[in-house]
């Protein structure tokens, strides 16, 4: 059931990064794999700063920060190589 919750959580967390960062969106595979990898993201860069969060709440809101460091990582890299 975990495994369901992690899909779910991560296809909420792209759809909201993706929103929030005004894209137009990628389609629903790709919004949960930035929310999946954004999830995977978001926890390192929060133990790295000594945050925990708990709970589903806690694992969405750090997938959604995650997703969007991950969309920022990608909108700097798509700029440097289009110049």
């Amino acid at each position: 059931m975990s495994f369901l919750w992690y899909i779910l959580i991560g296809m909420v967390a792209g759809f909201v990064a993706v929103r929030l960062m005004h894209g137009g969106g990628f389609g629903i595979i790709v919004n949960l794999v930035v929310g999946i990898i954004g999830g995977v993201l978001g926890g390192w860069l929060f133990g790295l700063l000594g945050i925990t969060a708990g709970g589903i709440i806690g694992s969405l809101i750090t997938s959604v920060v995650g997703a969007i460091f991950l969309l920022w990582i990608v909108g700097l890299i798509s700029k440097t190589m289009s110049r």
